[in-house]
């Protein structure tokens, strides 16, 4: 039975857990801090019973004893396959963790990082075993949201992000592969080009921030969800992306060269969108947020369904 080893208890570690535990993995988490370390098992458990309610998960008690808590790196990474680490955005940091992985993990076991911004040349250059490192970027949480950004650095092995990506796909995740090492990968570049021409939008009154929301909640989110922007352009000219570019490259190209700047993120826009917005979330955002969660686990599931091998 495949082995995964869990570096970190957090939100984030024990969403892997739950994506490699349902899949019939063998997963050993561990963390630097005991409480964290003492309630993850728990958590986990609940996260699977949650997904089997909605029947994403055929026996929870079944793949929540595949989880088992462990006090040390060597302990979680003994006959591993692939590490799954999660510890805090900090480079040297990650170095320390990934310099003991690589010391004490088998030598033929993937060394992934959920970082979300640092790329895998910043921490795994001076590594013996650093062809095996990579990039393993997944959205927030991971067993909710299965796409899974694989970037390794210049000296990672194409085998090593060939059976990662192998072993993505086998627990159920979607992974991309991000051909060189970018700032922020692909996911965070494309929602920071959204995020800034929002708060452009808001700071400068064009539309209120819960009428931007209802925009892409209820427009661009409900199309990008089954469609991204390529595919979406190829159905919306009738010869594809090639006439849609001869239709609209004018106009996109006045959008660029007026696209939103950086002092967008400067406190004076900030205090605007929170002053139209609320600092105080209101009864209707939080029920919105309580709510999410059955919303995300529903479209998991119409998403599963909607795939060709399903």
């Amino acid at each position: 039975m495949p082995s995964a080893a869990i570096i970190g208890a957090g939100l984030i570690g024990r969403s892997w857990a739950i994506v490699f535990a349902r899949a019939g993995w063998d997963v050993r988490i561990t963390d630097p801090n005991p409480e964290t370390l003492e309630k993850a098992p728990t958590l986990v458990r609940e996260g699977l019973e949650e997904l089997a309610r909605h029947g994403l998960v055929a026996n929870p008690e079944n793949a929540s004893a595949h989880v088992v808590a462990v006090s040390s790196l060597a302990e979680a990474v003994s006959g591993a396959d692939l590490v799954q680490e999660n510890g805090p955005e900090i480079v040297e940091t990650k170095r320390l963790i990934f310099a003991e992985l690589d010391r004490l993990a088998p030598p033929d076991c993937i060394l992934a990082s959920s970082t979300s911004a640092i790329v895998a040349s910043h921490f795994t250059e001076g590594l013996s075993g650093r062809a095996r490192c990579l990039v393993a970027h997944p959205v927030n949480p991971p067993h909710l949201v299965p796409v899974v950004e694989l970037c390794g650095a210049p000296w990672t092995a194409p085998e090593t992000v060939s059976r990662a990506r192998t072993i993505y796909e086998s627990v159920e995740q979607v992974p991309i592969v991000v051909n060189r090492e970018v700032e922020g990968f692909v996911l965070n570049r494309l929602q920071g080009a959204l995020l800034a021409e929002a708060f452009r939008l808001v700071g400068e009154g064009v539309v209120s921030p819960q009428d931007l929301d209802k925009t892409v909640k209820d427009g661009l989110g409900l199309r990008w969800s089954f469609l991204g922007p390529f595919g979406t352009i190829e159905l919306n000219a009738p010869g594809g992306i090639a006439d849609y570019c001869n239709r609209y490259t004018g106009f996109y190209r006045s959008l660029s060269e007026d696209a939103a700047r950086p002092h967008v993120w400067d406190k004076e826009n900030v205090s605007r969108i929170l002053e139209t917005w609320g600092e105080v979330p209101g009864p209707d955002e939080l029920a919105q947020r309580s709510a999410w969660r059955d919303k995300r686990l529903a479209a998991l599931k119409a998403h599963k369904k909607s795939q060709p091998d399903q």
